[in-house]
């Protein structure tokens, strides 16, 4: 396995929605602080899209991480055939093994052969420059539907990028998730949450904890990956909620994406000591 982290431990240092820094981390800022933690791999995802820049940047972009032997990853968000199109290109130009897309409740309105038939162009390019497509079960896309279309496509190219958490929102509690998506991995997006009661009891919220301070199991995640693929990254995020100003959020992120490194470091180590 391979750990690193993507774009989203950075959600408000990067510029979430109306909530934007006077000066958004950069991808190549985000590489740094990768290379700085040792990570081997660093998943750029739809919150800082590589499409706006340049040949130059994405090159040196490439060059740098290769330098310090990071992989690169990258991603966008709902299917899109003519987007996926040209994120395949930009996998071709930095070396991406995987791209990652993430499904949502508007995909999940569309027939299932209707998506089927638009991907198999696009899994011709990908066996061409040797990338992966990785569907994310994203909140409102039901993981068993995402099995359906796997086994209708049926296509080696086609895996899942499965996160941990996302599908509480569509009913599903993360091992059961897990469970239903663990065979179909090639990626994994790895995060921890807690279920904080309302202070009126008036309901509760689901809200981002650092890695093992929350209710994910991580070591029994990791152990319902296959482990037939050694190639397989295991990508860290969180949802840490957005503090009093960007500067102490900005400081709070790294903290969390450092801290939740070393806990999948652990547990990767705990699930193949000879790692």
């Amino acid at each position: 396995m391979k750990l690193g982290l993507g774009t989203y431990c950075f959600r408000w240092s990067i510029g979430h929605k109306d909530r934007v820094p006077d000066r958004p981390m950069t991808a190549m800022e985000v590489l740094d602080f990768a290379i700085s933690q040792g990570c081997e791999v660093v998943q750029y995802a739809d919150n800082l899209p590589l499409d706006r820049l340049s040949a130059t940047e994405l090159d040196a972009l490439a060059q740098h991480a290769a330098a310090h032997d990071v992989a690169l990853e990258l991603g966008t968000q709902a299917f899109n055939a003519p987007q996926v199109d040209l994120y395949l290109d930009i996998a071709g130009t930095i070396d991406a093994r995987i791209l990652r897309i993430a499904l949502d409740g508007e995909d999940a309105l569309r027939p299932i052969a209707e998506l089927a038939a638009e991907f198999a162009p696009l899994l011709d390019k990908a066996r061409h420059i040797g990338c992966r497509i990785a569907i994310e079960n994203h909140f409102n896309y039901p993981s068993r539907r995402m099995v359906d279309l796997l086994s209708l496509i049926d296509d080696d190219r086609l895996g899942v990028c499965l996160d941990v958490a996302n599908s509480i929102c569509a009913g599903e509690w993360p091992m059961e998730t897990v469970s239903i998506l663990s065979p179909h991995a090639i990626n994994l997006h790895l995060k921890d949450y807690e279920i904080v009661p309302d202070f009126y009891g008036a309901g509760f919220t689901i809200t981002g904890r650092p890695l093992g301070q929350g209710r994910i199991d991580a070591d029994a995640v990791l152990r319902a990956l296959p482990r037939h693929d050694d190639s397989m990254s295991v990508i860290v995020e969180h949802w840490m909620p957005f503090q009093s100003d960007f500067e102490t959020t900005g400081r709070m992120e790294r903290e969390w994406s450092a801290a939740n490194l070393a806990a999948a470091r652990k547990a990767i180590a705990r699930r193949d000591p000879q790692r």
